[in-house]
């Protein structure tokens, strides 16, 4: 076992255990380090690995910092210096409908105020004051807002953390928040830091105290970054002080961070610090990417941070500009390992981000075309966890965010055609960006097959998920798309036209927009065009709707918790939805309560939604899903999502049909229209013997007692283990009943 792996197996063990525990195995580390054992005794691993089974109950894995709790979305975009009242707004809109897994948000923090020529630089969000979230971007209560209205919608926010330093040498003031600061006297207030909170200058090796020798460790992490003033983060004040930063947005709802300038942080002060963040209130780690820029040409390397999160690639920023700007055969060997670059699970890409559209090294929105090839690519293809960049026009580096007279950043205002005005150019809404979101979600977990470059025109296919065609200019192809014989929908135009595959897997192949030469199908969730037979089903703008292939379904590897289908039948009027109660009968069991915490209650069944597919027709579904924990007799949980203001009435279901022309198809619906559909992972153990109740809720309607609790069919002699007037459904079955009915099948899944 080597030294990095152990280490962070130990701090796993940190986040979950007592002072004391923690102590004595930094110590039991550090003797293994001291004494440079080769082989772990076979007694000791032994007690290792009991340690970490009590601890951690396998929870997390060796890196638990890589899940950003989007439910299996694959693309981040940055709004560049929005304010968080857009940013709510483009959740809603956009965001949330498109797939996109999150939002990063520029450095909420306090930070200093800065006019040079008439106008406040992008750069001052990066010289905090203090860690007071009132910020060009909004105040706390907005942030608050802005972070739950996404969640509701799907969409989570990820903090850009400037926790490396704090403001400039040479600056002193007011902050946006009212804090006053000294930077020459290292005195924050707010925070409050004082100078014994910054690296000392007899740590610095350079001779005048900045960070001027990459190829040294200690200078590049103890020297001040162009004049910034460092932090000494090995102190554990300032770790509480970051880490208390982090657990508050946290407490909002914030699901991660990137953190600002890792590669100038020690790993061991950075894993200090991520030792006393706090789990995310629906469980689970926080999700981190740090910066560390990497290009074989210094000292410090990504794979030092790899058991802290994902890491920033750098390299494939490069290599994809270069790729991208001629021939497109190259982009075939974007991830060259042997460049040293960071393996797919552990790399963060990206064409482009804010400090490199203001240099010569990256391709941006200015670039067009080699930009518009270079993002698409990057999502359709398997390498990394993405991000897109989303600008505001710019010709001066150091200009902030379009403005008002007051200084303050303007609104962001969505035309008729769906861009964007008042001087934001909104990368992330183009079409064949923004609809690349979708694809990538698809086709996650599959390879690159038959990757083909000819002509000018680059095609492959991912598994038999996906197919995507980009050319230089318009083309027109005969090719493998790889996937099963249909008439699929093209995602870049927005359906409005179809890709036809025949048996042999091939198909002709042609952007429908000459200027946007990009052709991307996927079989989940995006093919088959059909008009909706359900009122409550279709695309408002085009009245077509897309069929949906579930997902592959993978276990989650909880012992107690399997895989349980609740269905319904019941026609509902437009605009109605169905959701389901259930757990245990209070009566039956000691200690309920409906005021007790869910995760107290013995009568309610832990749950984990499973991802029902991409299509729209499931955005309202997977919005009431967040947050929505357990199966229980009450209304909506505390922090679970709304739908376009609209609040659950329980736990949700989504409407179903056996018609594979339809856009509600499940393959779990054998039996034809308008059957509900919960699926979920369920705690068995917290069950009666397997089973539990449910109930039916219709626009606050609750379904009809029953007259009888006799078994459901394909039971056979299985006794049900009380008498009640709702439905008895088994735990890790698919289970199938009828509105106001007792008649139900229980079946294997």
């Amino acid at each position: 076992m080597g030294n990095r792996h152990l280490y962070s197996r130990l701090l796993l063990v940190q986040s979950e255990t007592s002072a004391y525990v923690e102590k004595v195995l930094e110590n039991v580390f550090l003797k293994y380090l001291s004494f440079q054992l080769k082989i772990i005794p076979e007694r000791m691993e032994l007690q290792f690995g009991f340690i970490l089974l009590v601890s951690v109950g396998l929870t997390y894995g060796v890196a638990p910092y890589h899940d950003p709790h989007c439910g299996g979305k694959q693309v981040i975009v940055h709004l560049f210096e929005w304010k968080w009242t857009d940013i709510a707004k483009e959740c809603e809109r956009f965001l949330g409908p498109k797939g996109f897994c999150g939002v990063q948000v520029s450095p909420p923090m306090e930070h200093a105020m800065i006019t040079t020529d008439g106008d406040r630089p992008w750069w001052e969000r990066y010289q905090p004051i203090s860690y007071k979230l009132t910020s060009r971007s909004g105040n706390e209560a907005q942030l608050k807002d802005m972070v739950q209205r996404c969640k509701a919608v799907g969409v989570r926010v990820y903090v850009d953390a400037v926790v490396n330093h704090m403001a400039g040498l040479g600056r002193k003031g007011v902050g946006t928040a009212g804090s006053t600061f000294d930077s020459d006297a290292r005195d924050f207030p707010g925070v409050p830091y004082t100078k014994d909170n910054f690296n000392d200058r007899s740590d610095c090796p350079s001779h005048d105290g900045n960070v001027n020798n990459y190829g040294d460790p200690k200078n590049v992490r103890n020297c001040y970054l162009v004049g910034l003033t460092d932090l000494d983060a090995s102190q554990e004040y300032v770790r509480d002080k970051i880490s208390g930063y982090f657990n508050h947005l946290i407490s909002l709802g914030v699901a991660g961070f990137r953190v600002d300038a890792a590669k100038h942080m020690w790993p061991k002060d950075l894993e200090g610090i991520l030792a006393k963040t706090h789990d995310l209130p629906e469980g689970g780690r926080p999700f981190f990417y740090h910066e560390v820029i990497d290009r074989n040409d210094g000292a410090i390397k990504v794979n030092e941070y790899f058991h802290l999160g994902y890491v920033t690639e750098f390299r494939y920023m490069q290599k994809v500009r270069e790729g991208a700007s001629g021939d497109l055969g190259r982009l075939g060997a974007v991830y060259d390992p042997g460049w040293g670059m960071a393996p797919p699970d552990q790399a963060f890409v990206f064409v482009d981000n804010h400090d490199t559209q203001r240099g010569n090294e990256a391709l941006t929105y200015k670039n067009g075309a080699e930009y518009k090839r270079a993002v698409a690519f990057t999502l359709a293809y398997n390498y990394g966890f993405t991000r897109v960049m989303s600008s505001y026009y710019f010709t001066d580096n150091s200009a902030g965010p379009p403005r008002n007279a007051d200084m303050s950043a303007k609104d962001v205002i969505i035309k008729a055609d769906g861009t964007c005005d008042n001087g934001w150019v909104c990368e992330h809404r183009w079409k064949s960006i923004g609809n690349m979101a979708m694809f990538r979600n698809a086709v996650t977990g599959t390879s690159v097959d038959n990757f083909k470059y000819e002509n000018g025109v680059l095609s492959f296919n991912r598994g038999n998920k996906g197919f995507f065609a980009m050319g230089s200019n318009p083309f027109s192809i005969s090719v493998n798309t790889g996937l099963p014989a249909g008439e699929y929908c093209d995602l870049i135009s927005e359906c409005a036209q179809k890709i036809r595959v025949d048996g042999s897997g091939h198909a002709q192949v042609s952007p429908k927009d000459p200027t946007d030469p990009f052709v991307a199908i996927i079989t989940q969730g995006g093919n088959h065009i059909a008009v909706s037979n359900n009122p409550d089903v279709g695309n408002p703008t085009t009245g077509h709707v897309v069929a949906n292939t579930l997902p592959p379904y993978t276990p989650s590897g909880s012992q107690n918790f399997k895989r349980t289908v609740i269905m319904i039948e019941k026609q509902t009027n437009p605009g109605q939805d169905l959701f389901i109660r259930g757990g245990i009968d209070y009566a039956h069991r000691a200690g309920c309560s409906a005021s007790a915490a869910l995760s107290s209650n013995p009568c309610a069944i832990p749950i984990r939604h499973i991802n029902p597919g991409s299509s729209n027709h499931f955005d309202k579904v997977k919005a009431w899903s967040v947050g929505d924990n357990f199966l229980d007799w009450g209304g909506p949980e505390p922090g679970q999502g709304s739908n376009q203001g609209r609040q659950p009435e329980g736990t949700p279901a989504y409407w179903s049909t056996n018609d594979h022309s339809n856009s509600g198809y499940s393959p779990l619906n054998n039996y034809g229209n308008h059957y509900w559909i919960v699926d979920v992972e369920m705690d068995c153990s917290k069950t009666e013997n397997g089973f539990f109740e449910v109930k039916a809720v219709v626009s606050g309607v609750w379904e009809s007692d029953s007259s009888t609790s006799a078994p459901c069919s394909g039971l056979g002699s299985q006794r049900l283990p009380y008498t009640t007037k709702n439905h008895f459904a088994k735990c890790g079955y698919k289970n199938v009943f009828h509105f106001n009915s007792q008649t139900c099948q229980i079946s294997s899944l």
